[in-house]
């Protein structure tokens, strides 16, 4: 238990490097400021993080934010997606029902989510540099490489916090959110294909699809689809992840 706990903490303290490079990368870089868009999507995407489902099988849970991310990533410059990333994650991350706070978790949650979101506008923006547009292909790329960056280091925090197999608890992890991914994929893609810089009533049209994803989620998985925080639970994992906003 010692060396999982140490082995964790570790991680734990790369992941955050990780997203403190890639704030001060975006901080650091010159990039147009798109402020109505970059405020609206800030919104949207933390009042979405509030809709969790429970992953069943996993501690973990996952809200529905993604297309909002997706599209600070095509719409905004770095340190503005970084930042939505960042603020929807700590969101999302605050206990229900007057539970303490948990610092660990949400240092992982936030420090994975504004990595994932690096990595993808990296890979979104270096394609439209060399397309000369931005094409679906670059999102769809984007959006595969926020998948692996988010959902892997949560399969790896759950393998050294409770000593699961990290092959079987990805592949678990996948199974569940991957109709998500295509689905917060696809409708970022029909969003952003009416312009770079969109009506606010675009972006806000999405607020009932993906109510309506949240609902079809907590029916499908009905009582798994609580939260921990929802049903009064702990544990004594170091981390209790949610798998994206998650996975």
């Amino acid at each position: 238990m010692q060396t999982r706990s140490r082995s964790a903490a570790m991680f734990i303290t790369v992941m955050a490097g990780l997203g403190l490079t890639v704030l001060a990368k975006g901080a650091l870089g010159t990039h147009p400021l798109h402020h109505f868009q970059f405020l609206c999507l800030m919104l949207l995407a933390m009042l979405t993080s509030r809709l969790k489902v429970r992953l069943p099988g996993l501690t973990g849970n996952m809200s529905v934010n993604l297309p909002f991310l997706f599209l600070a990533i095509v719409q905004l410059s770095l340190i503005e997606a970084a930042l939505v990333a960042f603020a929807s994650t700590l969101v999302q991350s605050l206990p229900r029902g007057g539970k303490p706070l948990k610092l660990v978790q949400i240092l992982f949650n936030v420090s994975t989510l504004t990595t994932a979101t690096g990595f993808a506008y990296l890979v979104c923006h270096s394609l439209v540099w060399r397309q000369g547009s931005n094409g679906p292909l670059s999102l769809i790329l984007a959006a595969g490489t926020y998948f692996f960056v988010n959902t892997l280091p949560v399969a790896t925090i759950i393998c050294l916090t409770e000593g699961a197999k990290l092959a079987r608890t990805w592949l678990t992890i996948i199974h569940l959110s991957f109709p998500y991914y295509v689905a917060g994929t696809g409708i970022s893609s029909m969003v952003s294909g009416h312009g770079r810089y969109m009506a606010w009533a675009l972006p806000l049209a999405v607020l009932p699809v993906m109510f309506g994803i949240y609902r079809s989620y907590r029916v499908y998985f009905g009582d798994s689809a609580l939260t921990s925080s929802d049903r009064g639970s702990d544990t004594p994992a170091l981390v209790r992840q949610k798998a994206a906003g998650a996975v």
